[in-house]
């Protein structure tokens, strides 16, 4: 069951899942039953992701991704191992998903003299009213 996130797919033997033991409610069934699931998945040597998407996902991915450039998803919401290894792998794709969509370059604008001269206009009116706020000097 590989990973499709537009054109890009992720074949299942580049994805490694362990399965270890959980935290939190499950009762007696904790203790013996490895329902979480550790994903790994090696990015930075995986064939399948082109070189931008890649720099992007080392930055999108944060801490989840090694020095070795492997990214580690861990889910354990679920009680249930089926339920909480697919919500590694759907997590894993959102996360390829957003660096799969290139940034919108930024436009440059500028402000314009109409609202330089009007920002100017409403400091000289705020400065006279602050100064008619002052105690009359009578000394004068």
């Amino acid at each position: 069951m590989a990973i499709s996130i537009g054109d890009i797919e992720i074949q299942d033997w580049e994805l490694v899942e362990s399965f270890i033991r959980a935290s939190g409610p499950g009762g007696q069934n904790l203790n013996k039953v490895a329902s979480a699931v550790q994903l790994r998945f090696n990015a930075k040597n995986s064939p399948s992701l082109p070189g931008p998407v890649k720099a992007r996902l080392s930055k999108i991915a944060g801490r989840r991704m090694t020095a070795d450039g492997e990214i580690i998803i861990e889910a354990k919401r679920f009680r249930r191992q089926e339920q909480n290894r697919d919500d590694a792998r759907a997590r894993l794709a959102a996360l390829i998903e957003r660096a799969a969509t290139p940034p919108k370059p930024r436009k440059k604008t500028r402000v314009s003299q109409s609202q330089k001269r009007k920002r100017v206009e409403q400091k000289r009116k705020r400065s006279e009213i602050k100064a008619k706020r002052a105690k009359p000097n009578l000394a004068d």
